[in-house]
């Protein structure tokens, strides 16, 4: 048993170091980078294809498109207008980590992005634990799933900075509450902001949108204060 934590340290310490080093890069080239975790099917693929929709000729967004065995995702960001958009297929591992993603940031000249997204694996455990270089992760859950899920899966929720609840435009075809959901997350992380949307629909995705054009702006006239 203490051989097995010593090497999960081993592990952890390695990605951190690895993190640290694609912080900097980020940093140094003013990019925002958001870490995009869920459970599989909330809607990952399609809050970022709704967010194309909307940005891709307002700002430069990249993504790394996390998948275990499949493109399909970073297909679908493509065909949603995303002009640069990397796939990443793990071959079977349930999360990204940070030597995963230095080993495909060569291929993005970050001069030329302002929003970096990575799509993670869909999975509320593994993610949880590997720091990818990010700015915040973003948690993003639906209606069709249970409104305890912060309490379930709390390491997530707790490090993640932003929740986003999809689907609620099936609201009523379940138990579940937005005000328990939300209540549970912020008994988790009282920092947290939390976003309710349809990606179906569109309702709520106008707050989301303005979140991330306010969260590029502060970090590029934070650049030019220099």
């Amino acid at each position: 048993m203490t051989k097995k934590v010593e090497l999960k340290q081993k592990v952890l310490s390695e990605n951190d170091r690895i993190a640290g080093e694609l912080r900097e890069s980020f940093l140094s080239r003013d990019v925002v980078v958001l870490n995009l975790v869920s459970s599989p099917g909330s809607g990952k693929t399609s809050l970022l294809e709704r967010t194309l929709g909307t940005l891709r000729d307002q700002m430069d967004i990249a993504l790394i498109a996390g998948d275990v065995h499949t493109e399909n995702d970073a297909d679908r960001l493509k065909a949603a207008g995303g002009r640069m958009v990397w796939p990443l297929v793990t071959g079977g591992s349930c999360h990204l980590d940070a030597r995963m993603i230095s080993r495909v940031l060569p291929e993005i000249d970050l001069s030329q992005v302002e929003l970096l997204f990575i799509e993670n694996v869909g999975n509320l455990v593994c993610p949880a634990g590997f720091d990818l270089g990010e700015a915040m992760k973003v948690v993003l859950i639906s209606t069709t799933e249970g409104d305890d899920k912060p309490l379930k899966y709390p390491a997530m929720f707790r490090r993640s900075s932003v929740m986003v609840v999809n689907k609620i435009d099936l609201m009523g075809t379940s138990d579940f509450s937005l005000q328990r959901v939300r209540e549970n997350a912020l008994r988790i992380n009282p920092e947290l902001e939390v976003f309710e949307v349809s990606c179906r629909t569109g309702e709520g995705l106008e707050s989301w949108i303005d979140w991330l054009r306010s969260l590029v702006r502060k970090r590029a006239s934070a650049l030019s204060s220099i």
